[in-house]
């Protein structure tokens, strides 16, 4: 057994970002500046896409990108049942219905063929360019929100096959899906709005922080005046350049930016994320090959001419086949110093949608399904080759299999 206990998505930190949050602690800039606007074109440039909005959470993102499609009272949002909470979170936030449609069990991605289907069956079909209602609530669906769970990306061209089709806008949640690319396309220049995350544990990190990603350089700016109480100047612009020192408050905004340490920080992650990605790349193929012979369900290979981001790498434990559930092996292994997560707990079986939505797990069973049996294993461009070994040999141990 490991001597020291292997932390769950524990972050790298190397000593550029630490050399870069001092400088900017010296140069007396903290807010929003100049680093921010440097991060932001950067990751524009790496997403393959004109326009990047720097914000303080993937979740404001989310939130930023529903007042922008125009989600609000009387609308509803389409989105996986397979993510974390703040994806639903944003639609109720903004006074919207949500709905949840069912995943693809093998790439645990929303399902175009459900979506297809909920369309088609649960809504009224839009008439002279309007969008289509749903029948029970009569909410005017604007909008569909697949999330890249993992950094699998979804099957983009049907869902956006789909959403023209009824007129929908479309938002991705790419929190998992940084280095992903769809058919050659980079996820960040695929759909209307792409939200991005830099939580502690994502494989580009600025402990807190997300981003937005976007062709119309207009929409953008309206982005950053929302993003920062809806002012027409932000405090750089005001006193560290020679523009005007005066703002006006142009919209009821939000405090939503990011700062100049955070972005300080993602500079050198951004840089360094196709050298991690090779990293994680070795250590997905090694548990690949020395956890085939576990009754274990492994993640499928990627799509053709497609990209894996390679943010988590999820298990399914079947107790029939593993002779226990997925919460006794976590608990075998954090015995054993290893760390695992749970992505996720379907959104249907949370307390406060599972009344709000009333749906029973039986509603969305692939969902269900995976929610109840998914584990994931620690993956990082920091973790040792021991370490690698230390789990692979821990996951063997716990499931009392010979090596």
């Amino acid at each position: 057994m490991r001597a020291s206990y292997l932390v769950f998505g524990r972050p790298q930190i190397e000593q550029e970002e630490i050399d870069e949050v001092v400088d900017t602690l010296r140069s007396g800039w903290l807010g929003t500046g100049p680093k921010t606007a440097q991060f932001e074109r950067e990751f524009a440039a790496y997403c393959e896409t004109n326009c990047a909005v720097a914000v303080s959470s993937c979740t404001a993102a989310l939130h930023l990108s529903m007042l922008t499609v125009g989600v609000g009272p009387g609308t509803g949002v389409i989105t996986s049942p397979l993510t974390f909470a703040s994806t639903a979170n944003v639609v109720f936030h903004r006074g919207a219905e949500l709905f949840l449609v069912d995943i693809d069990r093998d790439t645990m991605n929303l399902s175009p063929a459900k979506l297809d289907e909920f369309l088609a069956t649960q809504c009224e079909p839009g008439r002279r360019g309007s969008r289509p209602r749903h029948r029970a609530s009569g909410a005017e669906i604007v909008a569909v929100m697949p999330v890249h769970f993992a950094g699998r990306p979804c099957a983009m061209d049907a869902i956006a096959s789909i959403a023209r089709r009824h007129g929908l806008k479309i938002v991705e949640d790419a929190a998992h899906a940084i280095e992903a690319r769809y058919q050659g396309r980079k996820i960040g220049s695929i759909g209307d709005l792409t939200c991005f995350s830099f939580y502690a544990t994502k494989n580009v990190t600025t402990g807190e922080g997300g981003m937005i990603t976007l062709a119309d350089e207009d929409i953008a700016a309206q982005l950053r005046t929302t993003a920062l109480h809806g002012l027409s100047r932000d405090a750089w612009k005001r006193f560290a350049t020679s523009e005007s020192q005066h703002y006006e408050v142009m919209a009821p905004g939000y405090k939503y930016n990011l700062t100049d340490i955070a972005a300080s920080i993602g500079l050198h992650q951004l840089r360094r994320v196709e050298r991690n990605l090779r990293r994680r790349d070795e250590i997905w193929a090694r548990y690949d090959r020395e956890l085939a012979d576990l009754p274990l369900v492994l993640p499928p290979p990627s799509a053709p001419e497609s990209r894996h981001a390679r943010h988590l790498y999820t298990v399914l434990v079947d107790p029939a086949a593993a002779g226990i559930d997925r919460d006794e092996l976590r608990q075998r292994l954090h015995e054993r110093n290893i760390g695992t997560g749970i992505h996720f707990v379907a959104i249907h079986l949370h307390d406060f949608y599972r009344r709000h939505l009333r749906l029973n797990p039986s509603d969305l069973p692939e969902a269900a399904f995976v929610s109840a049996r998914t584990m994931s294993l620690p993956l990082a461009a920091n973790l040792t080759d021991e370490d690698v070994s230390d789990v692979i040999a821990a996951v063997h141990d716990a499931l009392a299999l010979p090596r």
